[in-house]
């Protein structure tokens, strides 16, 4: 079954514009899937795909000439170069193409961001369009169930993610994958990177982070807790962010001396890998950290929609030295919103703290109740 992702009609608009077209996003999440879809749907344009983790295909594109690039692509008009992170100086490639074959169009996706963004940086700069692909996101499933079954399949969600590969499998075909996910290709890059070799370390540190979603995360206890200096624990954090395993709230301060200024909050982008990684896969109902699914959940949720519609918003968590909290606030332009995230709907109060220092600020309580707006439904 073929999901339509809401990214792609962002992705065909800019199309022929003169820029590169990028696609970021982990391994197994669709890049491959999504590309072939945009050539099939310009049937009308000669077109040609290059899976770059073929030896063959990266050495062609490797240290080549304008001339030599365009012998090996031909008269194409819509190239896709994917995994593009895999060929040698990539950012210089595609620069030359950019500058010299105006009307072909390139589309280029990595699952490494730390690869590829560092070697297009500097050749591409206003010579590209980035575009993020994340695992499927509720919006992208709600037109495949009915809405009986959509409101069934959340919980299920909640425990096993939505990676494509793992969306329609039973529960037990669903708890293999992610396991085979977590253990084989979700940090395979961040091992990679620079030559780690210690996957002990990183998988100790990402079971801790795991165990401390919805919290605020010390890089010095982490560092104590893994044996390694609070050095290799934010630069290993900064990996897995780029490897779109994780990613960082920092802490919302404006107007306030007491307000935490300094820490941040880890989440996972997705919930599967997360429990996988601590071996957790227990219904809702029979877990001890069903709050803390919920929140890391819908907070994921809300980075793929704003990410997917190509809306601008800077996200963060509120907190005092009085533990007056926020989990949520985010930031479009100036204007402010809270969000608080409950799995058992109850009664909660907006921080007096918070209301005084930014009365223009509406808070929201989401609830597996009032969630679809907040996700994009």
């Amino acid at each position: 079954m073929i999901i339509q992702r809401e990214i792609q009609p962002q992705v065909e608009d800019a199309l022929f514009k003169g820029k590169i077209v990028v696609i970021y996003g982990p391994r197994q999440v669709g890049k491959t899937t999504l590309a072939k879809l945009i050539l099939q749907n310009r049937q009308e344009i000669k077109s040609a795909y290059f899976n770059c983790d073929e030896p063959d295909i990266c050495q062609a594109l490797t240290d080549k000439t304008s001339t030599e690039l365009k012998l090996f692509l031909g008269d194409s008009k819509l190239v896709v170069l994917d995994e593009a992170q895999r060929v040698k100086n990539i950012g210089l490639t595609l620069k030359l193409l950019a500058d010299n074959y105006p009307k072909m169009q390139i589309i280029a996706t990595g699952s490494s961001s730390f690869d590829l963004s560092n070697q297009i940086f500097e050749p591409l700069t206003g010579r590209k369009k980035e575009f993020y692909l994340y695992p499927f996101s509720l919006a992208e499933l709600k037109n495949y169930y009915s809405e009986i079954e959509f409101n069934r399949i959340l919980e299920n969600r909640m425990v096993f993610g939505m990676y494509p590969g793992v969306i329609f499998e039973s529960d037990k075909g669903k708890s293999e994958s992610l396991r085979e996910l977590a253990k084989s290709y979700v940090y395979k890059d961040a091992l990679e990177y620079q030559g780690i070799k210690n996957s002990e370390v990183v998988e100790k540190l990402l079971q801790a982070l795991a165990l401390q979603v919805g919290n605020e995360v010390s890089y010095n206890e982490i560092s104590s807790l893994i044996e390694v200096n609070k050095i290799t624990v934010a630069n290993y954090i900064q990996i897995l962010e780029k490897a779109f395993i994780v990613f960082r709230l920092p802490s919302f301060s404006r107007n306030l001396r007491d307000e935490i200024k300094s820490n941040r909050k880890i989440y996972f982008f997705d919930n599967g890998i997360r429990n996988a990684l601590i071996n957790n896969l227990n219904p809702v109902d029979l877990r001890q950290d069903a709050g803390a699914l919920w929140e890391n959940f819908m907070i994921s949720e809300r980075v793929k929609h704003n990410g997917n519609i190509c809306r601008a918003a800077n996200m963060y968590f509120w907190r005092t030295l009085q533990q007056q909290e926020i989990d949520l606030i985010e930031d479009r332009g100036g204007e402010l919103a809270g969000y608080e995230f409950k799995w058992k709907s109850r009664p909660g109060k907006v921080p007096v703290a918070f209301s005084r220092a930014y009365p223009d600020a509406k808070v929201e309580m989401i609830t597996k109740e009032n969630y679809k707006t907040f996700a994009g439904l």
